[in-house]
């Protein structure tokens, strides 16, 4: 494969993957918060404020460990 082709591959598949991790992060918010809406412990608006707090910094919480063996299998020759 060329450079030429490579580039605008390499561009669409990172769109691809972060047009994924949006709708996975929109489904996965909307889970999260249903309970604590539909409790009425917090109303819509500061769920939805709280949710994306928190899925934003969690990585500085939790760090990477869970990438980190998904990593290390797609390195891993068969």
């Amino acid at each position: 494969m060329t450079v030429l082709l490579s580039l605008p591959v390499l561009i669409g598949l990172i769109a691809v993957a972060l047009a994924f991790d949006l709708l996975n992060g929109l489904h996965d918010t909307a889970n999260s918060i249903a309970t604590i809406v539909s409790t009425r412990m917090l109303r819509p608006r500061y769920a939805v404020v709280w949710a994306a707090f928190f899925n934003f910094i969690a990585f500085l919480l939790f760090g990477v460990h869970v990438a980190r063996p998904l990593a290390s299998a797609s390195c891993r020759r068969t």
